[in-house]
């Protein structure tokens, strides 16, 4: 092989044809390198395990792909390939595998369309046109537009096209978000691949039910001590209502661990208090490392509230000051905490019988009323 001479050692010089841009990925099966007709943008022709094809079928791939450089479109399946060689593919091993599936789809769809098409305000009639392939499948009709919209704006981030239109596609699926909840093997799967400060943020709203809005508010100056129990005393910004939420053992552990210098309880990586959209953002973005664990890969800061809800009820608060701390209704409050304890084995039979006393107690009261009313005031006479 011709090599050059650097400093007395032998460099091999690249066989590949001149102008070709190989890139290496590493995947389940092995070491692959990626061939693009030209570097920035180019598109791939060829995949192989070998590093320096010799094959004559990558030499004519090539010149088919290489003479067309000047004056050629970038096109919509090239766009489709850039993505799925990129970082900007979810991590989980199965979430990857329905992106790919919905990807060469789209990529399919689209086939003969530049990608400058996206740059259109129609196309994103395109695009629900598309999508209502799947409207008898309302997961898989939502499921195609966020695999789009996903390269979409992928594409845009990388310069690849100037803007597009398809944002905030409408959605049919709908979900009762009650029966969405964090189990503790969720908690566990998410806090073993989080950094401590987005641990913090999921111990807090997991203890709390607070909204992001709140969560990033609360300090020490928060505490109180009524009749010998230390509590957070908040007024939440949704509803302007003052919460008052017990410290349990974790929420201690907690506050123990903050930096004495440290106003708010939640902090980034540059300890920086956070926002609520960073809090939110934090969740997701470690959530989707690890879907293929988790009990259902669209749960949500928001859903740990199910999960608080629950510590509420065995910190010792009744139903209607949970579903006052909520927002909810009592039906729905006991909804999700009986939701909560039966995917959480572990903790059922104990959250089930506080349940149970605490229907029991109401139904009682409400039994009082009538008996103890004025006579005809149950009837509404006067």
């Amino acid at each position: 092989m011709i090599s050059l001479r650097n400093g007395g050692q032998d460099v091999p010089r690249s066989s590949l044809p001149k102008g070709v841009h190989r890139v290496r990925r590493d995947t389940v099966e092995g070491v692959k390198f990626h061939f693009y007709a030209w570097r920035g943008g180019g598109p791939k022709f060829w995949e192989s395990s070998v590093r320096e094809p010799r094959d004559p079928e990558f030499l004519i791939a090539f010149a088919e792909k290489a003479k067309s450089r000047f004056g050629a479109e970038y096109m919509t399946p090239e766009m489709v390939d850039g993505f799925l060689d990129s970082t900007a593919m979810p991590k989980g091993e199965r979430t990857q595998a329905d992106y790919r599936k919905w990807a060469l789809r789209f990529a399919k769809e689209f086939a003969d369309d530049p990608a400058k098409l996206w740059e259109n305000p129609k196309s994103r009639g395109e695009l629900n046109e598309w999508r209502a392939k799947w409207k008898d499948s309302p997961k898989q009709h939502d499921y195609a537009g966020t695999v789009a919209v996903r390269i979409l704006n992928w594409a845009r981030d990388e310069g690849k096209i100037a803007a597009h239109f398809c944002d905030r596609l409408h959605r049919i699926y709908t979900v009762d978000r009650a029966e969405i909840v964090w189990t503790d093997a969720d908690q566990r799967y998410f806090k073993e691949a989080a950094p401590p400060w987005v641990q913090r943020v999921m111990t807090l709203a997991c203890e709390t039910g607070l909204r992001p809005a709140d969560l990033v508010r609360l300090t020490r100056g928060n505490l109180e001590s009524f009749d010998g129990i230390e509590r957070f005393r908040v007024r939440t910004q949704k509803r302007g209502r003052v919460a008052h939420i017990p410290v349990t053992p974790e929420l201690r552990q907690l506050i123990d661990e903050t930096a004495a210098d440290q106003l708010v309880l939640l902090v980034n990586d540059r300890n920086k208090p956070l926002k609520p959209t960073s809090a939110s953002r934090a969740i997701a973005r470690y959530r989707d490392r690890i879907t293929d664990k988790l009990s259902d890969p669209t749960l949500r800061l928001q859903d740990t509230r199910g999960t608080a809800a629950t510590r509420l009820l065995r910190a010792g608060l009744g139903l209607n000051q949970i579903a006052n701390h909520m927002g909810w209704s009592l039906r729905y409050a006991a909804a999700v905490i009986e939701h909560y304890a039966a995917v959480s084995p572990a903790e059922s039979a104990e959250v089930l019988d506080l349940l149970e006393r605490e229907k029991q107690r109401r139904e009682g009261k409400t039994v009082n009323a009538i008996v103890n009313a004025p006579d005809g005031a149950t009837r509404g006479e006067s």
